[in-house]
């Protein structure tokens, strides 16, 4: 009789973790190959740059030669992959071994190096899969932490350089969340959009970003006889504080934002320690007016921040409209002060 209960999950651990390194020292091997190819490509199509036509003519002549051998990795669209690869990594010491090929693949897809370096970070950071990067980059991560920060920042965070100072740094505005199946042009309580994000909140700690952790749902409060339930608490390790979002799927008032900023006083004073920072309360909604936000709070508020959930992925022409809307919106602040 088998006296150790342990021995079968243990050798189950260990081939698993065999397998795993054996598929991601074959992928990086992998990577490797494509990146020398396209170097070799591009090094041929550079002795013949006096015609015009010589990189279409040499690609072609290639998926010729290998696609019958070696499949459709050796297509002409895969060549042309390579030889991309290669022009936007040209040292090939600089190829992070924890991204894949697939991986690369989406951003070869990024169209410049500021916003890959900060999607290269944020995968390594966070050990992000293929699809949770393709679903940043789709959401239009990068863009949506500019909205609220500037260029520098977010790089600095995203690369570790520094430590985030303002929420804003890593809380986005808007927030996507299509992957709730929620249809948009349904209507719903609050607490049935509660309960999705609790349904899928895995996804929902990666739409908010770096160092979130689930506390509690329905939080109760109680004061002086009275009791206020929380919507959802988390905790971020990097800004080192709890963070309150309550959901509203009407449009934002005045009110909630006092709501709000009743609960955040109550978790400053009440659960908070000493060497903890000042909590973070986000107001989760489906329309904001962001006047009512900015007259509703003190001039220096840091501690509130109203975000508009979207249930869908946005087009690239809705997402260059936000931007020019915050751009002028931020001109105008700039010419108030």
């Amino acid at each position: 009789m088998l006296q150790n209960h342990s021995l079968i999950p243990d050798i189950k651990a260990i081939i698993t973790n065999a397998r795993d390194k054996a598929i991601k020292a074959v992928d990086n091997e992998r990577t490797i190959m494509y990146w020398t190819i396209g170097k070799r490509i591009f090094e041929e199509e550079q002795q013949g740059k006096d015609r015009a036509d010589y990189g279409t003519y040499l690609i072609k002549f290639l998926a010729d030669q290998l696609q019958p051998e070696y499949g459709s990795g050796f297509s002409i669209r895969q060549l042309e992959r390579y030889r991309q690869f290669y022009r936007i990594y040209p040292i090939a010491s600089a190829l992070r071994t924890q991204l894949s090929w697939t991986q690369y693949k989406l951003l070869l897809s990024v169209d410049n190096q500021d916003k890959r370096d900060f999607y290269v970070a944020e995968t390594v950071k966070n050990n992000w899969t293929s699809r949770q990067l393709e679903r940043q980059i789709n959401s239009s991560l990068y863009e949506r932490l500019l909205m609220s920060s500037d260029r520098e920042d977010v790089l600095a965070v995203a690369r570790k350089e520094k430590m985030p100072s303002d929420a804003r740094q890593i809380i986005k505005d808007p927030m996507f969340l299509e992957f709730l199946d929620l249809k948009q042009e349904a209507s719903y309580y609050e607490r049935d959009l509660e309960s999705a994000i609790i349904t899928h909140l895995q996804d929902f700690l990666l739409e908010l970003g770096n160092g979130f952790a689930f506390i509690a749902r329905q939080k109760r409060i109680h004061i002086e006889g009275d009791d206020f339930f929380v919507d959802l608490v988390f905790y971020n390790r990097l800004l080192q504080c709890f963070v309150i979002i309550e959901i509203k799927t009407e449009k934002l008032n005045h009110q909630d934002i006092g709501q709000l900023q009743m609960y955040v006083n109550y978790y400053d004073r009440i659960e908070k320690n000493d060497n903890e920072n000042s909590t973070i309360g986000i107001l989760l909604c489906a329309t904001k007016n962001d006047g009512v936000v900015k007259f509703s709070l003190p001039e220096n508020n840091k501690n509130i921040i109203a975000s508009q959930y979207n249930l869908y992925l946005p087009t690239e022409k809705q997402l260059l409209e936000e931007m020019k809307k915050e751009l002028a919106n931020f001109e105008e602040d700039k010419n108030q002060e």
